[in-house]
């Protein structure tokens, strides 16, 4: 890859990502690269709508990492923030069970403002970037309206309820998408991953993060221009509880049972060392790999990992 304007990298990237372990590297991802060299593409599945407003976690955490305000010590929402209206509305009857910051809720009223006067989603993440001051581009892999739906012992839950009102409680029986199979990509998603020198599949959930994703983009994946990242490190997942649904659903919860569900997208896969005794296994699946520290605690972890993954292409 060429070099840019103080060692940045010029190469146009797209970053499949989740809210949390794909955000996280977008960060890096953006250091290292040239400012507009990088296009996230994010998972709408767990949009949700609150209070008659819409609510874009995935979408959200990334712009909020890449501006700078993520709240790291909650894991959610902006830095700071205060909970007054959360706390009105509470006394005033409202399910009160997802929790909306001040600051946060400025971001969901200006974004279903603008989907009200015809902007598509796509449309709305761009701008919202652009109000935010982020040099990425941040947008949804679809403008179709796609749910992700929960089979579970309390019966079926909508993402949120899921994940925040169970708390993961119920045991999960199964998973699937309302409006997959009708999403088409957005124009944006399509060019970026059309114009693309590499597609990176970040370390998010390969199920309910990724998988969404693929299915939306496919046909337009390359191989020899995608990368995957694994979410799992000896054993556990980076974050969330990808290792526990990857076996309520009968997969295979290592980073070998996750390069079997990206076999045929990806052409690269990416191995922790605390792994590399898999890496055989792997390129036996067609693979080639990369084997560095992927666990990512902080920012400047975030941008190593970015730079091994970059820079090691040539070598895999």
């Amino acid at each position: 890859m060429s070099g840019g304007a103080g060692g940045r990298l010029g190469r146009r990237v797209v970053l499949l990502a989740g809210g949390t372990g794909g955000a996280k590297l977008a960060v890096g991802l953006e250091q290292a690269l040239e400012p507009g060299a990088l296009t996230v593409i994010a998972n709408p599945g767990d949009d949700c709508d609150v209070w008659g407003l819409r609510v874009c976690p995935d979408l959200d955490a990334v712009l909020f990492r890449l501006a700078g305000i993520f709240n790291q010590a909650s894991g959610f929402g902006v830095a700071g923030d205060t909970f007054s209206t959360h706390g009105m509305m509470s006394r005033l009857g409202e399910p009160d069970w997802f929790w909306l910051g001040d600051r946060d809720l400025a971001l969901h009223i200006l974004r279903t403002s603008l989907l009200q006067q015809g902007l598509r989603l796509s449309q709305v993440g761009l701008e919202l970037g652009r109000r935010l001051g982020v040099q990425s581009r941040v947008i949804p892999v679809t403008d179709d309206q796609v749910r992700t739906r929960f089979t579970t012992s309390a019966g079926e839950l909508d993402f949120q309820e899921y994940f925040v009102r169970e708390r993961l409680a119920p045991r999960l029986l199964g998973v699937r998408f309302v409006g997959l199979e009708t999403a088409r990509p957005s124009p944006e998603a399509l060019d970026a991953v059309r114009g693309a020198d590499l597609v990176v599949i970040g370390p998010s959930n390969p199920v309910i993060s990724i998988a969404p994703l693929i299915s939306v983009l496919k046909g337009h994946l390359r191989p020899q221009t995608c990368l995957a990242i694994s979410p799992i490190v000896g054993g556990r997942a980076l974050k969330g509880p990808t290792v526990e649904m990857m076996s309520a659903l009968g997969l295979e919860p290592t980073p070998l049972g996750v390069a079997r569900e990206y076999r045929g997208v990806a052409g690269w896969y990416v191995l922790d060392r605390l792994d590399q005794e898999l890496e055989a296994q792997i390129r036996g699946l067609g693979f080639k790999v990369l084997i560095t520290d992927t666990v990512m605690e902080d920012d400047m972890a975030s941008q190593r990992l970015a730079e091994h993954v970059l820079g090691g292409l040539g070598a895999a």
